[in-house]
Order: C-alpha cells, then sequence, then structure tokens
C-alpha cells in the first residue's frame, strides 16, 4: 500500500535470495528459525519492546451509519504494526505485522510475526494473543491468509505456506510444514509487492502482486514474465523485471507489472486475471465470480474497480516498456490519462476519487448487519482514514460504483500526513483535538468479515502514510468492529469432515471460511448433490450462487444441472452457471453459440473473454456474434469493457478474425464502415486493416472526427506497415497531417523505435532537425493581483447571450463552436458541473487552480529562446503546443532544460481585458452551455 506501508529512502541491505528459488517446494526450517516456538515466552522470544506507550484513536471520532457501532475489539500488545488480516472459523483474528517495515528493519531481531488473537469469553473484546509463526525471513509481509489448519504467508520472493499438522495453532518445525508454494516475486521490504491470497467461489485461489513484477513459475511448469519499467521504492529486488517487459509468457500472452493471479490451490494451472496495476494492495471475489479491487496512483488517480478478466489496468503500455506518462496524451485529464482511458486495451477505470492510498479490500455478501448491506463492497483507505462502501450496480459489462463513506474518523475532510496532502494541517488542528490522538492517525491496512457477520478493521495507526516513512515508535496497532448496536457475536459450529458442517461452512460470512465448505463438498462428488441443491434456494442470492459454483464437481446430475441453468430468467444466475462451467474444467463450447446472443451484456463480455486462447476456427464465429450484438444491442460508445472484451478473446489471431468480422460486419468500403465496426476495428489492432483505415483518413467523405480515430487506430497497429501508412499521411497535402505527425514523434522514440522512423521523416521533408526554425513564445503572467473578485461577479447579474459573444474572446485558448485551437480545456458542458464561485475564480485568476493535464512548461533551448506551452512529447523532437495552436518540432539536441510554469497557461480576466460584468455574462453562459 501506498500508505506508511509504502517507500523508505534508505537502502536495504540483505544476502540475496535468488537461489532460493531452485529450492525444492518443501523445505523445513533451521532451529534457529523456529526459536520463537520454543518453550521461552513470547515476549522473551520478541527481545523487542515498543518506545512509546500504547496510542490509539478515540472511538468517538468514528462515524458509521445509523444503527451501527464501532467498538476496538483488540489493541496494543495484542498486536503491533497489522499489514494485513484473515479471519478463520473460530473467529480468531490472524494479524501478520509490520514491526521491521521499511527503515526499521531489524527493529525486531527476530523477525516479524503472524499473530493469532482471541476473544475467549465472547464478550466482543479480544483478550488474548500469542504468535503462530515468528521468522527473520518474515520482514513486513503484506499477506495472510488461513484456509483450515493451512496458513499462506506473502514474503517475497516466496509466497509461503504453513500446514499446522497437530492444529495447535502454532508452528513447530518438527511436526509442521513450511513450504515454499511460488517464488520470484519482486521486492523485499517494499509496498508494491506480493500482497494477500484469498479463495474464490470456484475453489481457486487468488492473489495479487504490485508493480515491482515478478518472474514466477507455477507447479505445472509454466513461467510468467511480469515486466515493466518501475523499479522505485528501495527495497530489495530479486528479479530483473525490467529485461522481460514485453516478452511473452510460457501461456503465449504479454503480461505486464502489477496483476492478478488465479490458481489451484497446489500452485497449479495458474493463470493471470489482471496486469498493469500500479500497486493494487488487495482484491475481492463476489460469490458470482466478479473481482473487484482498488489500485494505488501517481497522484491524484486512486481507483476502485471491476477487474475485466486478463485486460490490463493501464498504468504502462500494453508491453509494460513505457509509463502511462509518456503515453498521455496533450490536455488529457489527470485521471484518463494515468489509466490510458482513452487507448485500446484497458479495462474501464470505475470510480477515480483522487489523492488516497488505498489497502485492505472485501465483499459484504450476508452477516450480522442485515440484507441492506449485502453486496456491500468495502474499500480501506489509509490516506484519508475511512473505509469507503460501494454496493456494485451491473451497468453493461461493467459495474457502477457510487461511493460513501461507510467508516471515517474524518468526515470533514481535512486530511493529514499523505502525500497528497499540499501541506501538513496537523499543527493547525491539534487543539481541536482535545488532548486525544489526532483522528487523521486511524489508517486503516485491511478489512475483512467474521464468521460472526461482523466487519473487522485493521488499523496500523500512524501521523504519516506514504512518504518513505513512519513516524509511530509505539508501534500501535487495533482492530476495530462494525456491528449493530448491542450485537453479540454468535458464531455456528463447523466440522469441516462432514456435509452439515460443510454447508455451514460454504454459508459462512468470511469469504476463506467458505473455501473449506467448497472443498469438502466437491470431495463429496454426487453424495453432496442433495445440500447443494437446497442452497440454491435460498433467499440470499450470494449464498445461493455458492452452490452453482459446486454443481459441475457432483456427478452427471451436477452438471446437467448446472448447464440447465444457462436458460434461466435471471441474468446473473446464467452468468455464473457459465462461469462454474469454465472454472471446473467442463466442455463449455456446446453452449456458447446460444450464450453469445444472451440479451445480457455481461454473459456476451464473459463468451467473448472464454474464446481468449482458442484457435480461430473455434472463436471466429462467437466473437463475430458477440461483435454483432454490439451494434444491435449495445452499442452507445461507452461500454469500454464490451469491446475490450472482443479484442481479449481474439488474441493472438486478430487478423484472421478481424477479416472474417468485416465481411459480416462492415464492407469492402471502408467509407462505409459504422461507427462500432471502426471501434472493434481500433480494439483488435489488426495490420489487415492498414490499408482501410489510411483510406478512411484520406476520405474525403468521412468526418474529421473519424478520419482522426482512423489515424488513431493506425497509431496501435505494432507492425512496418502501419508506420508506413502513417508516414504518408503525415505528408503537407494530407488532410490528417497534424495527428500523423505526433503519433509519428511519440511512437519514433517510443513503440516504433524498431522502425527507424526519424530518417524517412527527414526523406520526406516531415522532420529535419537542420532545417528547423524555433519561434519564441511567451505565456505572459499577470502583472497585478486581481483588479475584482469572484465575489464582486457573483453580486451582479449576468447574461447569458452577452456571455456567449464575449466567450469568443477566448478562442485564442479554447475551441468555441469549432472555432480556435485545441489548447485550453475543453468549456462545453464544464460549467454545469461547477458552482457560479469555482467558475468566475477559473477566468479571473486561471493560475489559482490549474486543471490537471493543463499545467503550462518552458522549454529553454541552449540559444536562450524560450517556448511556453503545453507539451506534447518530451521525446525527441520535444513537440509543444503554445497560445493561439502554434505546435512546434523542436530537436533534442537544442534544448537546454524543460520545466514545469509557475502560472497558468490561460490569460487572467484582467489580462483579457474583461470587467466584472463580462465574467458574470461568461458564467452565465457556461452554466448553461450543454
Amino acid at each position: 500500500m501506498k500508505s506508511r506501508l509504502t517507500y523508505l529512502s534508505i537502502t536495504l541491505h540483505r544476502q540475496q535470495l535468488t537461489p532460493i528459488f531452485l529450492a525444492l517446494s518443501i523445505i523445513s526450517i533451521s532451529a534457529v528459525d523456529a526459536e520463537p516456538n520454543a518453550a521461552k515466552s513470547d515476549q522473551d522470544k520478541l527481545a523487542w519492546k515498543p518506545k512509546e506507550a500504547v496510542r490509539n484513536v478515540d472511538l468517538e471520532y468514528f462515524k458509521v451509519p445509523e444503527g451501527l457501532e464501532v467498538t476496538r475489539w483488540a489493541t496494543s500488545p495484542l498486536l503491533y504494526n497489522p499489514t494485513n488480516i484473515d479471519i478463520d472459523s473460530k473467529g480468531r483474528i490472524w494479524a501478520a505485522e509490520g514491526v521491521n517495515y521499511r527503515r526499521h528493519e531489524g527493529r525486531r531481531p527476530g523477525g516479524d510475526r503472524i499473530v493469532v488473537i482471541e476473544d475467549t469469553d465472547g464478550d466482543g473484546v479480544a483478550d488474548k494473543s500469542h504468535t503462530f509463526v515468528q521468522e527473520k525471513e518474515l520482514v513486513a509481509p503484506l499477506g495472510v491468509a488461513v484456509f483450515d489448519n493451512v496458513v499462506v504467508v506473502a514474503q517475497p520472493p516466496h509466497m509461503l505456506v504453513y500446514t499446522d499438522m497437530n492444529r495447535d495453532l502454532k508452528f513447530d518445525p518438527k511436526v509442521d510444514k513450511r513450504e515454499i508454494l511460488l517464488t520470484g516475486f519482486n521486492a523485499g521490504n517494499h509496498d508494491h509487492s506480493l500482497h494477500s491470497m484469498t479463495a474464490g467461489p470456484d475453489g481457486k485461489w487468488y492473489f495479487n502482486n504490485g508493480n515491482c513484477g515478478a518472474i514466477f513459475t507455477d507447479k505445472s511448469g509454466k513461467t510468467f514474465r511480469m515486466g515493466g519499467t518501475y523499479k522505485g521504492g528501495r527495497g530489495e529486488w530479486y528479479v530483473d523485471n525490467r529485461s522481460v517487459a514485453g516478452q511473452k509468457s510460457d501461456d503465449g500472452f504479454i503480461w505486464t507489472s502489477g496483476f492478478s493471479v488465479r490458481m489451484n490451490p497446489d500452485g497449479t494451472n495458474a493463470e493471470i486475471i489482471g496486469h498493469g496495476y500500479r500497486n493494487s494492495y488487495e482484491h475481492a471475489t463476489t460469490s458470482l465470480g466478479d473481482l473487484f479491487q482498488n489500485d494505488n496512483d501517481d497522484p491524484p488517480a486512486c481507483r476502485v474497480s471491476y477487474v475485466l478478466p486478463y485486460s490490463t489496468a493501464g498504468y504502462f503500455n500494453r508491453y509494460g516498456t513505457r509509463s502511462w506518462k509518456q503515453e498521455k496524451r496533450p490536455g488529457q485529464d489527470h485521471g484518463r490519462a494515468h489509466w490510458r482511458q482513452d487507448d485500446p486495451g484497458t479495462f474501464d477505470v470505475g470510480d477515480i476519487y483522487g489523492g488516497g492510498s488505498p489497502t485492505g479490500i472485501v465483499f459484504y455478501e450476508n452477516g450480522a448487519l442485515g440484507e441492506k448491506w449485502d453486496g456491500l463492497l468495502l474499500s480501506a483507505e489509509a490516506g484519508k482514514n475511512v473505509i469507503f462502501g460501494y454496493q456494485p450496480e451491473p451497468n453493461g459489462a461493467t459495474f457502477k460504483l457510487d461511493r460513501q463513506d461507510f467508516c471515517t474518523t474524518n468526515p470533514e475532510g481535512q486530511f493529514a500526513g499523505s502525500d497528497f496532502i499540499i501541506r501538513d494541517q496537523k499543527e493547525e488542528r491539534h487543539e481541536n483535538w482535545k488532548g486525544k490522538e489526532s483522528p487523521t492517525q486511524f489508517r486503516p491496512s485491511d478489512v475483512a468479515v467474521g464468521p460472526d457477520g461482523a466487519i473487522y478493521i485493521s488499523d496500523w495507526f500512524d501521523g504519516r502514510v506514504g512518504g518513505h516513512a513512519d513516524l509511530d515508535d509505539s508501534c500501535s496497532g487495533a482492530i476495530y468492529r462494525i456491528a449493530p448496536k448491542g450485537f453479540k457475536p454468535n458464531i455456528p459450529a463447523m466440522d469441516f469432515n462432514t456435509t452439515e458442517g460443510q454447508i455451514t461452512a460454504l454459508s459462512s460470512p468470511a469469504i476463506n471460511v467458505r473455501y473449506s465448505g467448497f472443498k469438502g463438498l466437491a470431495a463429496g462428488g454426487a453424495k453432496s448433490l442433495s445440500a447443494v441443491e437446497k442452497l440454491l434456494s435460498h433467499p440470499n442470492k450470494w449464498v445461493a450462487a455458492r452452490a452453482i459454483w459446486l454443481l459441475p464437481h457432483l456427478g452427471d446430475e451436477g452438471l446437467q444441472k448446472c448447464v440447465a441453468m444457462l436458460d434461466d430468467k435471471n441474468p446473473e444466475i446464467r452468468l455464473t452457471a457459465y462461469r462454474a462451467l469454465q472454472r471446473a474444467d467442463k466442455d463449455f463450447l456446446p453452449y456458447v453459440k446460444k450464450q453469445a446472443a444472451d440479451q445480457s451484456r455481461a454473459v456476451r463480455r464473459d463468451v467473448a473473454l472464454s474464446m481468449r486462447g482458442l484457435p480461430a476456427a473455434k472463436s471466429t464465429e462467437i466473437l463475430t456474434a458477440v461483435a454483432k450484438s454490439y451494434e444491435e444491442k449495445s452499442y452507445d460508445g461507452n461500454d469500454k469493457n464490451y469491446i475490450e472484451s472482443i479484442g481479449l478473446g481474439a488474441e493472438n489471431h486478430e487478423n484472421e478474425i478481424w477479416l472474417a468480422m468485416k465481411k459480416e460486419l462492415g464492407s469492402e468500403n471502408p467509407e462505409d464502415w459504422s461507427d462500432s465496426f471502426a471501434r472493434i476495428t481500433w480494439r483488435l489492432w489488426p495490420s489487415a486493416a492498414v490499408g482501410d483505415l489510411k483510406a478512411r483518413a484520406m476520405s474525403k467523405k468521412l468526418s474529421h472526427k473519424q478520419k482522426v480515430f482512423a489515424v488513431e487506430s493506425l497509431a496501435f497497429i505494432d507492425d512496418q506497415t502501419s508506420a508506413n501508412a502513417m508516414l504518408e499521411l503525415a505528408v503537407d497535402t494530407s488532410p490528417v497531417k497534424e495527428e500523423a505527425r505526433y503519433w509519428l514523434f511519440r511512437l519514433g522514440t517510443g513503440t516504433w523505435k524498431e522502425f527507424d522512423l526519424m530518417p524517412e521523416l527527414k526523406k520526406r521533408g516531415i522532420y529535419d532537425p537542420a532545417k528547423i526554425v524555433v519561434n519564441e513564445v511567451l505565456a505572459p503572467a499577470p502583472k497585478d493581483k486581481p483588479s475584482f473578485t469572484s465575489k464582486d461577479v457573483l453580486a451582479l447579474t449576468g447574461d447569458a447571450k452577452r456571455g456567449k459573444d464575449t466567450l469568443m474572446r477566448c478562442i485564442m485558448c479554447h475551441q468555441v463552436e469549432g472555432n480556435g485551437p485545441d489548447y485550453g480545456p475543453f468549456l462545453q458542458g464544464w460549467g454545469q458541473t461547477q458552482t457560479k464561485d469555482v467558475i468566475a475564480r477559473s477566468i479571473i485568476d486561471p493560475s489559482a487552480d490549474i486543471a490537471h493535464g493543463f499545467g503550462g512548461y518552458t522549454v529553454l533551448l541552449k540559444d536562450g529562446k524560450k517556448v511556453q506551452g503545453l507539451i506534447i512529447s518530451e521525446g525527441n523532437p520535444v513537440i509543444i503546443k503554445s497560445t493561439g495552436g502554434l505546435t512546434q518540432t523542436i530537436p533534442r539536441s537544442r534544448v537546454k532544460s524543460v520545466k514545469p510554469m509557475k502560472h497558468s497557461l490561460m490569460l487572467s480576466a484582467d489580462q483579457l481585458g474583461l470587467k466584472a460584468q463580462d465574467v458574470a455574462d461568461l458564467v452565465e453562459y457556461l452554466k448553461t452551455w450543454k
């Protein structure tokens, strides 16, 4: 997490562990490693005591929905610095600790711990804890998962598995087993590394890793090369993820750093189900099989998203060779740029909520909170002292995610100690805390649901989150419980060896407890069918869905019942049944043709995804049918995930599939293509389409927007023929020469570097560095303070008609009804989302709050000239667009420096000669301009 669990500015020195990668899967630890489990007391084993007394945020600061309450379930010394938690079938909380986090590595000489915390008398307050395992190799592990007597710990470079053979809740190497399940994950004592494991409703195990990347081999012998350009934040790096960027993994696909994995519990048949993250700290799988995650940002674009299987979040380009910053488009909104939302090949961004430090996440399906909260996605946000709540609603091929503060200590949003805060507000707020700990010290590291149906939150507690630092020398930690007022925990007994106990476990609110139920019922085969069938009629849809996943495992009768559900009236049941067949490795191909025409966009999306990896002979007809439905039933130009699912299903067979789609959906005359087929072409990246796209770009029939889109489509086809076509579109007589030249300059030093475009640009007279004449262009800053304020403006009555006329003064920077350059922010519709005060201040003093993506830069040349404007490309050449839309290409050899400007490129009201009444008129018009 990019919280206090983020970077530290020291270099860590530990012995390299690369040779361990070659170790056998089962490894015994030494007696020294096992020292904490000897007869000594826990305190003796720790050989460590915190420097300060225990500290906690006062309960009075916690705000939760009406009818619920927050209680403190556990606090130090029962646990310290909790990084991640899980809850077993008896309600015991297992916590991974990070006392040795970052610059404090070695603070606890015996290593960090996995600790077990208990409420032995059932009064709702923990009263006992003990060490399950402590090892020197455990250094701020970021994940712990408990599956009955199997405990999984994320400790880079390894995913460790401890099996408590005698079930005494203490690891003893003489009796118990310690395995390295998988290895090869970057990096040690680093927050962008290996994270927690959770079980899915399909009986698979799921985990994720941040953008430190990995090179790991599953137990089936497949090696996955998770490459990317990132290597920061210090820590200890075990593999060179940058060296494998752009290389295919053994499954035949290219993946990038920051990823999610689904696999069998024994480590076989691993598959990447999402990639291109920055640092997704954890993810949550629902009982319908949907995966949600939160993800960190380069501020301010943190997000909570539905993860479209196999797609990328967009932090890197599709090869992992360039970051989003290098791929940013001119004038692009920061959030869309950060997650490459305007590029083909990325999944829908979900909810971007700004700066922050997201950590644990869980999906609440059933339990003590009541039906109102069933289907609640909870996302811990340490930077903002909050647990966000969402109740995702299906929306085409993705989900609508409306955010609320489910639990917070800081409802007024006066944040402190976070990277996205310009200044630390701690001192000015201190007197309001009445001598108590600051509510901004609440740093939720994880959130989980117990078998009692309550919600539990682990608190890392600190005055700092992110920024390479932690400040709390007490290492205080706490676990808070959210439950109905007056709640009394009631955990049903579960015998995992009986069908009744397995059904009870499968019905549990606690996700990893459910796995034990699934495992036992699946092993029972046909004998389990009767009990599982009864669960299908459970009034809670999430509990009922868990039974669907089991049906294909329960003999021929169970399989046929699952197949029959493909015709159910409820699209969620049809979707879950289809997924269950796939995950159980049953033949789903006999049913794909019918499902490809399903009324549900989500079902059709999953059908397209299921074609991935199949030969084109088997997938072409189905993908064409899904694409046809895109035109007939769902095309609105906005369902990014739907078109992405078609592209993912076609991957590695794009040309063959696209040519078949062209016959069915397109036309031999590319000018006659529908906009939806043009967008399908944009996503498939088929080199077979190069000629048609070039023809569309040169068309006299199509609109300029359609022609520009054809140029953009060419830019994402990584083929020499596409580069050649782009060169031909860059000539002076081309209607899209400016757009083509932009892509040539950007790609020529990026994805198309191997095509050696620069000599060809010179040969064609498009770009000759020796002949470039650079004109100095300055954007002057206002000389004085504004002559009037927004208060003065709001005191006047504006006239929208006059405001429309006045707006024409702004066409040096803004497009107004087709006039003016694409330079400043697009204003049409903007005013409807802003208050009048904000609009007025933006006009009066544009430097006070510069829109993301429109910060100006000064290019200082070696001859002393300055060019100020928007940087279009910072490669070679530097491309900059200045006031009035003047675009210049500047050879990098002539540039001395490129630095951000301190003032806006936009002229102020005074500079434009606008009076207070003029601004009032503008405000009135912008509020109504749709």
